[in-house]
């Protein structure tokens, strides 16, 4: 039997300080905001944590801090990605004796990968691991989707237990359900959670749960709770957070709505810059829509 998880588990944001080091006590802020606000678990590392702009030891020092937080009270995936297969191999063990519980894995970037080369990245990552491994499809940050076969190959290795979709194709995602068995699909398209909970997905990974857990734990629970019209609702709330991504480059959005409610996570590294002014303010407003901001 594979290892099952669900529910809400956000790829959270990494705080830096003025140094633009890791900060230790900001992440351990935003782990205690998004669990106590009904987040099932969390996920360091991921594009969502800038890990594209982190060192190796970095990353391995939130894996370390994500865990410590935790004390087994919930789940701690780590985003395992890298270009060679070497490294993300290093990566996942290190997440292991670091005691996260699964590691998400992002197609190697920069190089395009054929299917079968895409097969034995993934299979070595789970072979070197005890960990369950959850693939992540993201064609807007690798330009490539990993096919359908190679998913169905994949699933039948007896760690890797699912996926992370990103693409937002509901016929992909469906087509991903149909043919595989105990493989779990999170979201990870924070528009269209409610319709991917609906086919049967496990839960979502959104970023948006950084800024606004309550709301999207809301969109599952009633879900599970068969309360359609309420979760239709919770996402058509959800969805301007979601499209306010555009009012910057990618992933600072999620940053400067937390440093807007006081949570102090710092600045994006560059080359990434900050919003602008007038940015900030159309970011604030969605804020405040929601609640986030007193008005």
């Amino acid at each position: 039997m594979k290892k099952q998880f669900s529910g809400i588990i956000p790829p959270l944001v990494t705080p830096f300080g003025e140094d633009q080091q890791v900060s230790e006590q900001g992440l351990r802020r935003v782990i205690r905001y998004v669990t106590e606000n009904g987040c099932s678990g969390i996920f360091v590392g991921g594009s969502q944590g800038e890990f594209f702009s982190m060192t190796k030891e970095e990353r391995i020092q939130t894996f370390e801090i994500a865990v410590d937080e935790a004390k087994g009270r919930f789940p701690v995936f780590a985003g395992t990605a890298a270009v060679t297969t070497a490294e993300a191999v290093e990566l996942t063990q290190a997440a292991e004796r670091a005691g996260c519980d699964a590691v998400s894995v992002i197609n190697p970037y920069f190089i395009t990968l054929n299917p079968e080369e895409l097969f034995a990245h993934y299979a070595a990552i789970a072979k070197a691991t005890r960990l369950p491994v959850l693939l992540y499809n993201n064609p807007d940050r690798t330009h490539a989707v990993i096919p359908l076969p190679v998913i169905a190959r994949l699933a039948q290795i007896e760690n890797v237990i699912g996926m992370k979709d990103s693409s937002g194709d509901l016929s992909y995602v469906n087509e991903v359900l149909r043919t595989t068995e105990q493989f779990a699909v999170f979201c990870g398209k924070d528009t269209v959670i409610y319709q991917e909970l609906l086919s049967g997905a496990a839960g979502a990974v959104p970023a948006c749960a950084n800024v606004a857990p309550g709301l999207v734990n809301e969109l599952y629970q009633a879900v599970q709770a068969g309360d359609l019209a309420r979760a239709q609702q919770a996402q058509r709330r959800l969805t301007p957070l979601r499209n306010a991504f555009s009012l910057g480059s990618f992933p600072v959005v999620m940053k400067e709505a937390l440093n807007l409610m006081g949570y102090e996570v710092g600045a994006a590294r560059l080359p990434v810059q900050p919003l602008t002014v007038e940015n900030r303010e159309k970011l604030r407003a969605v804020l405040q829509a929601l609640q986030l901001l007193d008005a």
